[in-house]
C-alpha cells in the first residue's frame, strides 16, 4: 500500500498490532472520528477568525501557537500512533487556531475568498470520495506510485523554497500570479486532490486487515493532513487568481 499521505506511509498498518472484534478498526468509525476532528477544528477556526474579524491583537500570537503546537502533535501522533487518540484532537483544535487566523489575513486582502475555498475544499472532498466509491477512479499501483512522487516532488521544490527565503531568494515564479504560477498552483492543487483518493484506499485496507481501534483515530489524523494542505493550496491559488484582476 502506498499514500502520498506523509502521516499515512505503506507500513502503517503493517507496523501496528491485529485488533480482534470490536477492537477493529472500521471505515464507518473512521468516518465519525473524521467528522469530529473536522468539527474540533471548525470551532478553534471559529474562534480566531472572531477575534480577528474584532481586531483583536493576540490572532497573530494564537496563529503561530496553532502553526507550531500543531506540527509538534502532528509528530507525536506519527511517531506514537496508539496516543492519536488524544492527539488527533489536539492537532484538530491548534490547526483550527492556526488556519482561522490565516483565512482572516486571506479574507482582508482579498474579500469573499475564505467562503470560496471552503466550498471548493469540500466539494472536491465530496466529489472525489462519489467518484472513488463509485469505481470511476481506481487506486491503481501506478496510481498511487505517480501521485506519490508528484507529492515527494512538491516537498522538495517548497523546502529549498523554504530554505531560499533565509537567503532573500525563492524558486523563480512559483510564488508569482503569472501564468507559471497560476499552473503550479493549479498543479498542486490537483495532485493534494488526488491523495484523498489514496487516503479513502489506505482507509479501506486498514479496516481489511484489522487493525486496531485506535487506527481510526490515525487515519482521520491523515485525512485531515491532507484537507488542510488542500484548502491552504487552494487559498493560493485564488489568490493568485485574483491578483492577475
Amino acid at each position: 500500500m502506498r499514500s502520498g499521505n506523509p502521516a499515512l506511509t505503506a507500513e502503517t498498518f503493517q507496523r501496528t498490532a491485529v485488533g480482534t472484534g470490536d477492537e477493529t478498526m472500521t471505515v464507518s468509525g473512521t468516518v465519525n472520528k473524521t467528522a469530529l476532528a473536522l468539527l474540533i477544528l471548525l470551532v478553534g477556526a471559529t474562534y480566531t477568525w472572531n477575534l480577528g474579524a474584532a481586531g483583536d491583537p493576540r490572532v497573530g500570537m494564537l496563529t503561530m501557537g496553532g502553526v507550531i503546537g500543531g506540527l509538534i502533535a502532528a509528530l507525536v501522533t506519527v511517531f506514537k500512533k496508539e496516543w492519536a487518540p488524544i492527539s488527533t484532537p489536539i492537532y484538530a483544535a491548534l490547526e483550527g487556531l492556526a488556519l482561522g487566523g490565516i483565512s482572516v489575513a486571506f479574507e482582508t486582502r482579498y474579500p469573499g475568498i475564505v467562503s470560496q475555498a471552503v466550498f471548493l475544499t469540500f466539494g472536491t472532498l465530496g466529489a472525489l470520495l462519489l467518484a472513488y466509491r463509485s469505481g470511476l477512479i481506481r487506486a491503481t499501483e501506478n496510481f498511487k506510485l505517480g501521485v506519490v512522487a508528484a507529492t515527494g516532488g512538491i516537498m522538495v521544490v517548497y523546502l529549498i523554497s523554504f530554505v531560499l527565503s533565509f537567503f532573500g531568494t525563492s524558486v523563480p515564479l512559483i510564488h508569482s500570479s503569472g501564468t507559471f504560477g497560476i499552473l503550479f498552483s493549479l498543479f498542486v492543487v490537483g495532485i493534494a486532490a488526488l491523495n484523498l483518493v489514496l487516503d479513502f484506499d489506505f482507509i479501506e485496507e486498514g479496516a481489511e486487515h484489522g487493525a486496531p481501534k485506535f487506527m481510526e483515530w490515525y487515519a482521520a489524523f491523515g485525512l485531515l493532513v491532507t484537507l488542510i494542505w488542500l484548502y491552504l493550496e487552494i487559498l493560493r491559488l485564488l489568490a493568485k487568481l485574483q491578483d492577475r484582476r
